[in-house]
């Protein structure tokens, strides 16, 4: 006959924990199930293991989606404060590191272990290290085994995230489940993932390896300005990531390598001031030196700043502030730290996160067309998804 449940839901990451959660709170009889060794794996390597759980400046304009309003309803029944007082209910010590956002002073794992709590208190039961396989639906729920036990349920939720990092055990399951009960998808890709580069380019920029600097990269009307890293195979660092989520193959970046200092300006008003000084030091004072002796190379000049024609300065302003580049690639899910796209939200509930054609069916986090930019927006969708579904299911 086999175990009979209220709400079963496969993925323990930070939606499907909070989910199992608040239906627990509703006197709900809850499974929740991961094939993974431990709940809440990517939840532990994330943010540098501290987590940042959440961006106090959450807003529907930190996410994309084919359908950008569907995400508001969610967001705006469960937002950044909600979170903050569970995690002081758990006394675990944060702090604002950047634009917002919240980081764990201590571990990632007080996340995880806040959340464990929380079930354990709601009496929702975990199993991990099993599969979930042959879902079927039935007349009143659904059926399907689960580590190789015959389950029934009334609702089941699928909070198994995208394809990214599959060394911690990412699959596309969601999306299969999705197709198997005639829900559509759209297009998935890596997305806040580093940006590659073409042998020629990176021969040539391979001095810069490990060189960072705070910069502006723009993408159409997208503009990002954060950190930037040269890397052995191209571009990352958090403006990269950002902007990686709106490129495309075959389309261009541009990147301001020196935002806010009118390069042309210095160059003019430094050759008009010391006609000794190198280019390179004039350059210096406004980027990493290896940076700035790369873009005079580049030009294949290196002498004194009144040697230089304009035209020389004109150019070596341009790749200052608004150095072109085209990658060729990204590093792919390999190290990608979400899935864009996923399962098409004009299928979806937008209150309840429920499959408008299968009741007793919802998909919330990583596996829906809604994705966070980065700097914990993708954690505040994964807890107000997982708490909407949770609150019907």
């Amino acid at each position: 006959m086999g175990e009979t449940f209220d709400v079963v839901v496969i993925g323990a990451g930070a939606a499907g924990m909070m989910c199992a959660v608040e239906a627990g709170r509703r006197g709900r009889r809850v499974l929740i199930a991961d094939h993974a060794a431990a709940p809440g794996e990517k939840i532990r390597i994330s943010g540098g293991g501290r987590c940042n759980f959440t961006n106090i400046r959450t807003t529907p304009k930190n996410f994309l989606s084919a359908n950008p309003h569907f995400c508001i309803s969610a967001l705006s029944r469960y937002t950044p404060a909600d979170v903050i007082a569970l995690v002081r209910r758990h006394s675990i010590a944060f702090h604002e590191k950047t634009l917002g956002q919240l980081f764990c002073d201590d571990s990632a794992k007080q996340i995880i272990a806040m959340l464990v709590s929380e079930m354990k208190d709601a009496g929702v039961e975990l199993r991990v290290g099993v599969v979930a396989e042959d879902i079927e639906k039935t007349d009143d729920g659904f059926s399907l085994t689960v580590g190789g036990r015959a389950i029934s349920c009334e609702a089941l939720v699928i909070a198994t995230g995208g394809k990214s990092i599959p060394k911690m055990g990412a699959t596309g399951f969601g999306y299969e489940v999705a197709k198997r009960f005639g829900l559509r998808l759209t297009e998935t890709r890596p997305a806040l993932v580093p940006l590659t580069f073409e042998a020629g380019l990176l021969e040539r920029l391979s001095p810069l390896s490990g060189v960072s600097v705070e910069a502006r990269v723009s993408h159409g009307k997208t503009t990002f300005s954060e950190g930037l890293l040269f890397t052995h195979r191209g571009l990352s660092g958090p403006a990269i990531l950002q902007i990686s989520s709106y490129w495309r193959e075959g389309e261009a970046i541009t990147v301001d390598l020196a935002p806010g200092v009118d390069v042309l300006a210095e160059l003019r008003a430094a050759k008009k001031a010391s006609a000794k000084r190198r280019l390179d030091t004039v350059l210096a004072a406004h980027m990493p030196r290896r940076l700035a002796e790369a873009l005079i190379a580049r030009q294949d000049e290196m002498g004194n700043i009144a040697d230089a024609p304009d035209a020389l300065l004109q150019r070596l302003a341009a790749d200052a502030n608004a150095w072109t580049v085209k990658p060729v690639g990204s590093e792919g899910y390999r190290t990608a730290e979400v899935t864009l796209g996923g399962v098409d939200t004009r299928d979806l509930d937008q209150k309840t996160l429920g499959a408008k054609s299968v009741p007793g069916l919802h998909f919330i986090g990583e596996v829906v067309d809604v994705t966070g930019w980065l700097g914990g927006y993708n954690f505040q969708w994964a807890w107000a998804s997982g708490w909407a579904a949770g609150q019907v299911v």
